[in-house]
């Protein structure tokens, strides 16, 4: 199985829970992240729950291998503070673009400046540091909770769904936006309603043909008089050919029905990017064959 933390969003969710938790115990919840331990994991409407299968442990009285139900949650943004966000992504076609192509932003976190520090009316009624996108500190985590009898938290169950989570969010970035309180689904149809998200989106629609209605399955074809052939334009044509063809330009982004996929899809277990393999392959591919091009 995969590590998780592989793409920088990844690795940096795990560092913000490195920053308020006990190492020795998010480590030994490393080992509770994987399918032998985590029974069931879902995430609805940003809550994230899962049934974690536990050791036996007769200090605690437990003798039998347990299942502890685990929750996460963090803690959402206001509608007026996604408002904003929404409108400072629509604003920029470099961050529509990356996420229409499931791709997470570099400088994503740049639309969040000031969101939640308390400005305006409501200055110094929220935290100076306020909330990103990602997490920053213990205020972010609105609910981790376990049924497990360990009083800290968290505790390693806990530790072991941060490490599932980690894992998700590699391959769906999206769900960072859900955890914060807005789906992919009302994500992209907010900005649709933005100027540029509704340009955007007029480029992908595409007008499906009006159906025929035949009264047989194979119409008979339609019989036509052939003209006489012309076969010396045929062969000639009826224009001449340049002698010399311009040169190729490569493309503005290369390979972009890959990069759509993301550079960690879920059928790719490797730490090493998928992006960066593939344009490689392509790389080697074009010196092989660049002679008989």
């Amino acid at each position: 199985m995969s590590s998780p933390g592989r793409t920088w969003w990844g690795s940096r969710f795990l560092e913000a829970l490195e920053s308020f938790t006990d190492s020795a115990r998010l480590q030994r919840g490393r080992s509770y992240s994987g399918p032998s331990r985590i029974l069931a994991f879902a995430i609805t409407d940003g809550m994230v729950t899962a049934t974690v299968l536990g050791n036996v442990n007769p200090y605690f009285g437990v003798y039998t291998e347990p299942e502890y139900q685990t929750r996460i949650q963090m803690t959402p943004l206001k509608k007026s503070d996604w408002t904003r966000v929404i409108a400072r992504i629509g604003s920029r076609a470099d961050l529509v673009a990356r996420l229409l192509m499931n791709e997470m932003p570099d400088d994503i976190e740049t639309v969040f400046a000031d969101v939640g520090t308390g400005t305006g009316k409501n200055a110094g009624k929220r935290p100076e540091q306020g909330r990103g996108l990602l997490p920053r500190n213990r205020q972010d985590f609105k609910l981790t909770d376990c049924s497990c009898p360990d009083y800290a938290n968290p505790c390693k169950h806990i530790a072991g769904v941060y490490y599932r989570l980690a894992r998700q969010l590699d391959h769906d970035p999206f769900l960072l936006f859900e955890l914060r309180g807005i789906n992919r689904e009302q994500l992209r149809a907010a900005l649709k309603k933005t100027p540029l998200g509704h340009a955007l989106d007029g480029l992908n629609d595409a007008v499906a043909p009006e159906p025929v209605i035949t009264d047989r399955y194979f119409p008979e074809p339609e019989t036509t008089i052939a003209a006489a052939a012309d076969y010396q334009t045929f062969w000639q044509g009826t224009k001449r050919l340049p002698r010399e063809l311009p040169a190729m330009l490569p493309a503005e982004i290369p390979a972009i029905l890959i990069r759509k996929g993301g550079d960690y899809p879920a059928f790719w277990d490797k730490n090493s990017s998928f992006i960066e393999l593939m344009e490689e392959l392509y790389l080697r591919v074009r010196q092989k064959n660049k002679n008989a091009l």
